[in-house]
C-alpha cells in the first residue's frame, strides 16, 4: 500500500454521516501523508462513505477502475458486505492500509450487452422483470442450447458477491467469491403441466454465455436494474451475459474473510 497514496472519496450518498466526521477522516488521512485529490481520474485508491448501495455507486461512478483499489467505509451500526471498516473507527483503516496489516481481494464483475446498444457491468447483479401485469415470457439459451422458455416475473443475474443479495431472498445460493461463475434466479415462475421451467437457481462457469430472448407479445419494455441503477433501455429484444474480465479490487482486514461476512450478516 505504501505506494498508493492519492485517495479519492466518494461522499454523495454519505446522509447519514456528519460533517465532524468526515472532517476527522481527511485531518487523518492526512496525517499519514495520503493526498486527498478532487477527481477519481487522480485517484489510486476510492473511498466510499455510507453503506453497500454507496459503494456500488462508487465503483459505478468512477468506472470500475482497474488500476485502484476500493475501500468501503460503513455509517450504520454494523458493517456489511462490501465495508470493512467503520467510521467511528477510522484509526484502524489508515493503520492497516499504513502498515500493510490488510489484503487485496478481487471481486468477479458481470458484462451485459442489451440489444447492442450499449454494455454495461455488475458487481452486484442484474435484474429483469415484467414492466406490465402479464406473464413476462423469455427464451434462455445456455451457449448455443435452447435451455428452457421462461414464464414468470423476471430473473436475477447475480456474481458472486451479489449472491448475497437480491438473489438470496428469492432462495439462490450464496457463492463464494473465490469462484469465478454467474448464478440465474427465477421470480416466481410458472409451472404446471403446460408450462415448466427448472424451478431453481442454477451457476454457471465463467467460460460460458448466458442469453435471453424477450418473447414480443406486448411485454418487451421489461424493467431492468444494474446494482442498484435502473436501465431506460426499452423495446428489448435479448439481452447477453458473460463474466467479465474485469474485477473489482477491495481492501479487506486479514481477519475479515467473506465468509466471516456472511456469518456476521445472517447468522
Amino acid at each position: 500500500m505504501s505506494e498508493r497514496k492519492n485517495i479519492y472519496f466518494y461522499t454523495m450518498e454519505a446522509r447519514d454521516v456528519e460533517q465532524v466526521q468526515l472532517d476527522a477522516l481527511f485531518q487523518l488521512a492526512e496525517k499519514h501523508q495520503f493526498t486527498i485529490v478532487d477527481t477519481p481520474q487522480s485517484a489510486n485508491i476510492i473511498v466510499s462513505i455510507g453503506g453497500d448501495g454507496a459503494f456500488l455507486q462508487a465503483v459505478r461512478k468512477t468506472g470500475f477502475r482497474q488500476d485502484c483499489l476500493y475501500v468501503g467505509i460503513s455509517v450504520s451500526g454494523t458493517l456489511s458486505m462490501y465495508c470493512d471498516f467503520h467510521i467511528d473507527n477510522i484509526e484502524e483503516m489508515i493503520s492497516s492500509m499504513t502498515f500493510d496489516n490488510i489484503e487485496v481481494r478481487k471481486y468477479p464483475t458481470i458484462e451485459v450487452n442489451i440489444d447492442n446498444q450499449g454494455t454495461f457491468m455488475c458487481l452486484n447483479e442484474f435484474s429483469i422483470r415484467s414492466g406490465i401485469i402479464k406473464t413476462f415470457v423469455m427464451d434462455v439459451y445456455i451457449d448455443d442450447l435452447h435451455f428452457e422458455t421462461f414464464r414468470g416475473d423476471g430473473m436475477i443475474i447475480a456474481t458472486p458477491t451479489g449472491s448475497t443479495a437480491y438473489n438470496k431472498s428469492v432462495n439462490g445460493a450464496v457463492v463464494d467469491p473465490m469462484l469465478p461463475c454467474l448464478q440465474v434466479s427465477e421470480l416466481a415462475s410458472l409451472n404446471n403441466n403446460r408450462y415448466r421451467t427448472l424451478g431453481s437457481s442454477f451457476i454457471l462457469s465463467g467460460n460460458r454465455k448466458l442469453k435471453l430472448n424477450v418473447v414480443q407479445d406486448g411485454n418487451d419494455y421489461p424493467a431492468m436494474g444494474v446494482d442498484n441503477e435502473a436501465i431506460s433501455i426499452q423495446h428489448v429484444k435479448q439481452v447477453e451475459f458473460s463474466l467479465s474480465n474485469q474485477v473489482v479490487k477491495t481492501v479487506k482486514l486479514k481477519n475479515n474473510s467473506f465468509w466471516e461476512k456472511v456469518k456476521r450478516s445472517f447468522l
